[in-house]
């Protein structure tokens, strides 16, 4: 098994592309346009001068219009969701704002439902006027809100984990800049399942799209390393028991991969260690099952020795970059993951720094595009589209990033832990490598 010391854990992800430096195709405007013809970036201007430039004496806040799971199966992350979303822009203004105009965040709840989903961005662009919609992780909402977004002709930022934007199902005005699909994410951590716990494997995953994308790439992924996926096992996820399920794994099956989402995930857990015993297969769990979640709660003592795949590390040791260090205190979270004033509150660290990540994604956009306001929107999108990537540090503290622009998705890197004296405990980490694969859409064919 391969081991990270502490030394590798201190370093910062290797750069996999240099930071973005394509300018749209569409010159920048004004005093933007000779700075740029010049050679200087917007990213490389001195903090006022490019205020001046591109701000062009508009002080307006730049309005983003947050669609948050405030209630629903998706209350746990939305609750967290928020309080990043409003860390960073709190740092993002103490900063000097977006080109030199200060930040708003409007919030609107969309209850976890897609059809709710799609009425919430209605709402933002055409009630609040904002400038861009952001936010949503459940893959069923993000898929019935995005089309109303690409009717409306608004951008919109998506945090979710889900297939959904990078498989072309979606429009031009659709971005997941800065969380790993769960297709790139699979691809990166079978290697390391597959030639270390066993190859027959069990899957438990929720009955949507999100659990539908494990059972497609895992599947997959298994036929790739020699595996076989012995059991799907699909569950909605406003279940409340899960032991019938846990009779159908068959009997020679080796690993138990679960992922589970929403509010039963304490009583999954639990029932399967009342199920399996001592006498168990290796557990290999999407952090999803255990997100929100104290290590240490009742119940849960059987997950010893058992693995878990993060997209960034819950405790503070597992990645303990400089970067990240700025985005826990901004947010408010422990060296254990927990809310600072309250340690039996579990942050959703594994999803929620892609809300911290985008936000910044936003601000370069903004500012390397000249945006001003809607009649820019299609200059913001193609300057987007000219991104390559993100380097770890302050504004993406998960780690560097590769960005696509034909796909609108990024690629990091994944982390896998096995639980431990009570904590989980970072044993490797994935290469932006292990998560690549072809491409299978390109937006920048369809028209703005």
């Amino acid at each position: 098994m391969e081991e990270i010391t502490m030394e590798e854990k201190t370093q910062a992800t290797q750069t996999v592309e240099t930071k973005q430096t394509k300018v749209s195709r569409r010159a920048l405007l004004g005093t933007t346009a000779g700075l740029a013809g010049a050679g200087v970036l917007a990213s490389q201007l001195p903090g006022t001068i490019a205020r001046i430039a591109y701000a062009a004496g508009s002080d307006a806040p730049i309005r983003i219009g947050f669609q948050v799971h405030r209630t629903g199966i998706g209350a746990l992350y939305g609750r967290w969701y928020e309080r990043t979303t409003n860390a960073a822009a709190k740092y993002i203004n103490e900063m000097g704002g977006i080109a030199g105009r200060p930040v708003e965040v409007v919030a609107e709840d969309d209850g976890t439902d897609p059809k709710r989903g799609a009425e919430v961005v209605e709402k933002l662009a055409s009630q609040h006027k904002v400038d861009f919609v952001y936010g949503t992780l459940f893959s069923h909402v993000v898929m019935g809100s995005a089309p109303r977004a690409g009717e409306l002709k608004i951008p919109y930022f998506v945090v979710s984990e889900g297939y959904h934007v990078a498989s072309g199902a979606l429009n031009r005005y659709t971005f997941q800049p800065c969380i790993t699909d769960v297709r790139s994410q699979i691809t990166a951590m079978a290697g390391w399942l597959f030639n270390n716990l066993g190859k027959k494997v069990a899957l438990i995953y929720p009955d949507y799209a999100f659990g539908y994308d494990h059972r497609d790439y895992a599947s997959a992924a298994a036929e790739q390393h020699g595996g076989k996926i012995v059991a799907k096992l699909a569950i909605p996820p406003t279940a409340s028991s899960y032991t019938r399920y846990f009779a159908k794994i068959p009997r020679d099956t080796e690993v138990i991969y679960h992922v589970m989402v929403g509010p039963g995930v304490l009583t999954f857990v639990r029932e399967m260690g009342e199920h399996f015993g001592s006498k168990r297969p290796e557990i290999f769990g999407f952090i999803d099952s255990l997100e929100g979640v104290d290590i240490n709660s009742p119940g849960l003592e059987f997950l010893d020795g058992t693995y878990f795949w993060e997209a960034m590390p819950r405790y503070e040791d597992g990645y303990p970059t400089a970067g990240a260090k700025v985005y826990r205190d901004a947010v408010g979270i422990d060296a254990n993951g927990a809310d600072k004033s309250d340690s039996k509150s579990v942050a959703a660290n594994s999803h929620m720094f892609g809300c911290w990540e985008t936000m910044f994604a936003i601000k370069e956009a903004v500012e390397q595009s000249g945006y001003r306001g809607p009649k820019d929107y299609g200059n913001l999108i193609e300057t987007l589209e000219g991104f390559h990537g993100f380097d770890e540090g302050i504004a993406h503290p998960q780690g560097s990033k590769l960005f696509r622009g034909q796909t609108h998705q990024c690629h990091g890197q994944q982390f896998i832990s096995k639980v431990g004296g009570d904590k989980f405990n970072v044993i490797h980490r994935t290469s932006i490598e292990d998560g690549l694969y072809e491409p299978e859409a390109d937006y920048t064919k369809q028209s703005l």
